[in-house]
């Protein structure tokens, strides 16, 4: 049985979550001329209704569903099928009480809310088999049916489970990750507080207890949780499979949840899909969700990906919901489009009525077709249609940032030397220094090959095992730069410092070593001398001792005045920087000058508020030009706006708030450094 890559699909996908089975039949009709007339070509559906599919156990009613698949086929829609098991029915949770999620503190959660049962629960595992297997017997060979659309969001809101079940289940994880109780001892470090163990069965989860758990035990309860979930998602798959050849994905929310790896997952998808929501406290989204597609893009390998979800305006879950303003929605659907995304989806099609959700904006809203957002929707519609040759394309870096979520769930365990250190805020500083400078960005792990590179960014890597470091100090050996952030390096995969102390294991690379770490106050602002300029720093200092590298910054105030603060180092071929605090955006600008100049990055005369991005393909290059600011900008550029069809000769002018994308002369793949 072979899997496409992609779906049936001639161009960019567009539509969203459909949600019929919530509206009278003859809506049904209408919703369908609508879609048309707005260009959607592929729609969601099924994915929160197990009870209307399963009204019983065992005992299934398909006739709902043939006919909305039968009138979405005739109307030339295409239909990823989603499987319902994110939110099992009343009757299961009736039926199978023990199989609800428990959490830390001893608390059931049950039936009226979205959200899974206990993801070790044999009921829950047989359940989810059955319903995925039920549904690829019936529509596995439909011509309607290009993608399958696994769960929805996992992790969310239920992760963590404290049941029996699941203690069960961690017990016997452990065994086959240890092999004896000897290993787990010494993995986490039990000499501790008196925490040994003699009997596997004496081995809990780490629910509640007096003080603070052993971080090692959280650590790898995290990595248990996100296998147990993906555990599931293969139940699932094996069950399509036995039926289906359509690709499977399952959405995952990139840079807005942590919960699960999704490095792992990506090689469990087909293709891989991606839910994303400006954070509307966010004044800048744009460099929010330049971020989440990039990372979307990186775990799939840089092949093309499925925006699943977005919102064509306000959402209804944040403290202040702040709606799109006119072009946003088109402008924020092209940036993911430029950074690899073949397929753009919202949540949802019509609005819905009833429900936790009645306020979430979706492609025909309350207003109804005569709104403002309806006209955008139509619009982008044609605007995506009109670039189908584009699919398949993809996006190259010269930069890669490091992204690694078991170092953020080590990171974020209890009693660190500061909660003003946080690695989300780390990562978004270095890459909006790169999204100013229109650079363009790949997300990588440290054990990647980062040889096609030019420069690697390591915003915050608390965790890096020794096989990680040498990975990192044999780039720069080999002619690559590397710039580490403070409080980086510092412990083991089992949450241990490493043997020689803070940041040893990069120690070769760059030239340093951190004797201790010296937190700031609340509020404590210092400075760092960059060659005759002086910046604000917080936050952070460290005590280096310098062994061979050069030092490029030095702290002006605080507990290491005078002390280096930014370093370089010469190791190989390559240049490795260290910077020991956390500097302002005018100080960090002026590092990373810099840094682009010893790793060979140009950095590209853009307007300040515009975003390109280029995407190569077989026969053509296409240029994204985004212009998130209100006036009017020139760029340089030849070629054809396939969003008008005008020709552009040397100058692109873009309006304030507008998009072009331009198909440009091929050029060769870029080489090696």
């Amino acid at each position: 049985m072979t899997t496409p890559a992609w779906p049936r699909l001639d161009g960019i996908a567009y539509g969203g979550d459909y949600n019929p089975e919530q509206w009278p039949r003859e809506v049904w009709d209408e919703d369908v001329r609508l879609m048309r007339e707005a260009g959607v070509t592929m729609v969601s559906i099924g994915i929160f209704s197990w009870g209307l599919l399963e009204v019983r156990e065992g005992e299934f009613d398909f006739a709902w569903l043939d006919d909305i698949i039968a009138l979405l086929h005739a109307n030339g829609i295409a239909v990823d099928l989603g499987t319902p098991t994110a939110s099992p029915p009343a009757w299961f949770f009736a039926q199978y009480p023990d199989a609800r999620a428990v959490t830390k503190d001893g608390v059931p959660l049950g039936f009226g809310a979205r959200g899974m049962v206990s993801h070790s629960a044999p009921e829950y595992r047989t359940a989810i088999d059955r319903i995925a297997g039920a549904l690829a017997e019936r529509y596995g060979d439909h011509p309607a049916v290009v993608l399958w659309h696994i769960h929805n969001e996992y992790g969310v809101p239920v992760g963590e489970d404290f049941s029996p079940h699941s203690v069960r289940a961690w017990r016997r994880w452990l065994q086959d990750k240890y092999g004896s109780i000897a290993g787990l001892n010494a993995a986490w470090g039990t000499a501790f507080w008196g925490q040994h163990y003699e009997e596997w069965d004496h081995v809990g989860a780490p629910a509640i207890a007096p003080s603070t758990i052993n971080p090692a035990q959280k650590l790898d309860w995290a990595r248990f949780t996100d296998e147990m979930l993906r555990e599931c998602f293969r139940i699932e798959k094996a069950a399509i499979r036995a039926h289906a050849s359509q690709p499977i994905t399952t959405n995952f929310m990139a840079n807005q949840h942590h919960g699960v790896d999704l490095w792992a997952w990506a090689d469990e998808v087909d293709i891989v899909s991606d839910d994303h929501y400006l954070w509307a406290a966010d004044v800048e989204g744009e460099i929010g969700l330049a971020i989440a597609a990039d990372l979307s893009r990186s775990v799939g390998d840089g092949k093309p990906w499925i925006l699943m979800e977005h919102s064509t305006s306000a959402v209804n879950w944040q403290p202040r919901n702040v709606a799109k303003r006119p072009g946003e929605m088109a402008r924020n659907s092209l940036s993911h489009f430029g950074r690899g995304a073949d397929g753009i989806l919202f949540f949802q099609w019509r609005a819905g009525r009833s429900g936790a959700e009645k306020f979430h904006s979706a492609m025909l809203p309350h207003a109804g077709t005569e709104s403002r957002v309806f006209r955008e929707v139509v619009d982008l519609g044609g605007k995506l249609g009109r670039l189908a040759e584009v699919q398949g394309s993809r996006v190259e870096a010269d930069v890669a940032v490091l992204w690694d979520f078991e170092s953020f769930w080590a990171q974020d365990l209890e009693w660190r030397p500061s909660e003003d250190v946080s690695h989300d805020e780390r990562i978004r500083a270095f890459y909006e220094r790169l999204w100013r400078d229109d650079i363009t960005v790949d997300f990588a792990l440290p054990g990647h090959d980062l040889s096609r590179y030019r420069l690697v960014v390591v915003p915050s890597q608390y965790l890096l095992t020794a096989r990680d470091a040498a990975n990192l100090t044999a780039y720069v050996a080999q002619g690559g730069t590397l710039v580490v952030s403070f409080f980086s390096a510092v412990v083991d995969e089992n949450d241990a410092v490493h043997p020689g102390g803070y940041g040893a294991v990069l120690a070769e690379a760059l030239g340093v070593r951190v004797e201790e770490h010296l937190p700031l106050r609340e509020g404590h602002v210092t400075g760092i001398r960059v060659d005759d300029q002086v910046f604000a720093a917080d936050v952070w200092q460290e005590d280096l001792v310098v062994t061979t590298a050069d030092v490029r910054a030095t702290y002006t105030a605080g507990p290491a005045e005078g002390r280096p603060a930014v370093t370089r180092n010469v190791h190989g071929e390559g240049v490795g920087w260290y910077i020991s605090t956390r500097p302002d955006a005018d100080g960090l600008r002026a590092i990373m000058r810099e840094v682009y100049a010893d790793a060979g990055v140009d950095v590209p005369a853009t307007p300040a508020g515009v975003e390109t991005i280029v995407r190569r393909g077989t026969d053509a290059d296409y240029l994204i030009a985004i212009n998130h600011d209100t006036r009017e900008v020139s760029l340089t550029a030849s070629g054809t706006d396939l969003l008008t069809q005008a020709d552009v000769r040397d100058t692109l002018v873009l309006a304030g708030g507008d998009v072009a994308v331009v198909r440009l002369a091929h050029t060769a793949p870029r080489g090696d450094r």
